[in-house]
């Protein structure tokens, strides 16, 4: 019987021994490092968001550009087919 006591006394040891190093393998960061840690996550967020955010101004402002362009040119076409009109018209209200 005193055999399985010491038995159980060393397993319980061995166990208790084996938990603590896992605990302190395993634990968490310090309340600085977790906060140092959040606050570069943070920083990270906020240069992602930024930059996505340049990225999409500068995709608007070519759009916007295209955009002023094709406007142009269709009434450059248009003003030119307005003008051919008028222009046929006074020529058929002559003969």
């Amino acid at each position: 019987m005193a055999d399985n006591v010491g038995s159980k006394v060393t397993y319980f040891l061995v166990g208790l021994g084996v938990g603590a190093l896992a605990g302190i393998l395993f634990a968490p960061k310090s309340g600085e490092e977790t906060r140092d840690f959040l606050s570069k996550k943070a920083d990270e967020g906020k240069d992602y968001a930024q930059k996505k955010a340049r990225e999409l101004r500068e995709r608007a402002d070519e759009l916007v550009e295209r955009g002023k362009e094709v406007a142009v040119r269709k009434k450059d076409s248009i003003s030119a087919a307005v003008e051919a009109g008028r222009e046929a018209y006074l020529r058929e209200s002559k003969s």
